[in-house]
């Protein structure tokens, strides 16, 4: 392998199982933690952990200069960014590139188009893939009133910059974007740096459906099935499985090839997830967004491939072939995953944290614990 030490720039869960990847390929780990993740799981795991910051995400896991500066002097050849935090921004990828560290992930280029979900649509549009009907960009309310009265209501306003339920509200009426438009921009502009959003369609009996991709970045683009993410909260998913059973195998199956169409179409490299909406009353999908990484619901579908989604991230970045075809993936078997959160259901399920006063994962046959808490 050309890569002999990797950064993990993240903490928590998803830093672990980069570390886990990196150990498995006998490569060297650095990690960059704020200085109140020094003792954390990831820091304990690493061959050696740098402190990149203060606490506040903003002044530490935020900071691209500060994180690329790290893996420079501490000697790593790539860098991995996990999910959440900056995974999902172009600069640092392209800062990577600048500074001769081979970033575990798309492109900055790639990044910046599909993380724009206006720009995303028009590539979908272009690859064939079937679109929810919507808008271009809305900077007013009077803008997203006329939206809305074209594409029709229900509607659903969402940040062009990103996901994750942040910036999004459903609107039946007028009444609704008004009241509910300045404060989605708002948390879209908190949570992206980008005020701007978009009308679409809001389809209501729908299933979230998302297809697990692999790309080597020269056109080459293989699938690992889907996943069903259709049980959520406050759209963040808390149970995903696959595969998506409840779809008919029909629909599966277009969806698959749509989501390869569209990333062979951008000579797309690493892992990524291309996301649909099932429309269960018209028996039809539509395209919702490329996720420009790995996601938390990856171990459902390394369950019933085999395949080690994060040890292959590791090897494209490090411009290996992607080794496999697609008639080579079978899906065996059914996974569910499961997020368990510390929560106060009292005060409206509030992030509770603190200490882990007792830590006893479950174990056994066919159970699979991804995480970084331990007791104490």
């Amino acid at each position: 392998m050309n890569l002999s030490r990797v950064f993990v720039a993240n903490r928590g869960e998803i830093a672990v199982r980069v570390l886990r990847a990196c150990r498995k390929l006998e490569l060297s780990s650095v990690i960059g933690v704020s200085e109140a993740d020094q003792e954390s799981t990831g820091a304990m795991m690493a061959d050696r952990a740098i402190v990149i910051g203060p606490a506040p995400s903003k002044d530490s896991y935020l900071k691209p200069d500060l994180i690329v500066s790290a893996a420079v002097n501490s000697g790593c050849d790539a860098l991995h960014p996990g999910y959440g935090f900056l995974s999902e921004r172009g600069e640092l990828a392209e800062m990577c590139a600048e500074n001769g560290i081979a970033f575990v992930g798309p492109t900055a280029d790639t990044i910046r188009k599909v993380g724009d979900k206006i720009s995303a649509r028009e590539l979908a549009r272009a690859a064939g893939v079937p679109l929810v009907p919507g808008s271009g960009e809305v900077s007013t309310v009077e803008q997203a009133k006329s939206a809305a009265s074209d594409v029709g209501y229900p509607i659903v306003l969402k940040a062009t910059a990103g996901g994750g339920g942040r910036g999004m509200a459903v609107a039946r009426a007028d009444e609704d974007i008004a009241r509910t438009f300045d404060a989605a921009s708002l948390e879209a502009e908190e949570a992206f740096g980008d005020g701007t959003l978009y009308v679409e369609r809001f389809v209501e009996n729908a299933r979230h459906v998302e297809v697990q991709i692999l790309g080597d970045g020269k056109g080459n683009v293989l699938h690992f099935g889907d996943r069903d993410c259709s049980a959520q909260r406050r759209y963040q998913k808390v149970v995903e499985e696959a595969p998506a059973t409840a779809v008919p195998d029909d629909i599966r199956t277009n969806m698959r090839e749509a989501a390869v169409r569209l990333a062979k179409s951008i000579n797309y490299r690493n892992a990524g997830t291309v996301e649909f909406l099932y429309d269960q009353n018209h028996n039809a999908f539509y395209f919702i967004e490329v996720n420009a990484r790995i996601q938390v619901e990856h171990p459902v579908t390394e369950e019933i491939t085999g395949v080690d989604l994060v040890v292959a991230q590791l090897k494209i970045a490090a411009g290996e072939p992607l080794g496999l075809t697609q008639d080579m993936i079978a899906l065996s078997g059914h996974a569910i995953e499961c997020r368990i959160n510390a929560e106060m259901p009292l005060r409206d399920f509030a992030p509770s944290p603190g200490r882990i006063t007792a830590w006893l994962p479950p174990e056994g046959d066919g159970v699979r614990v991804d995480s970084h808490c331990e007791q104490g």
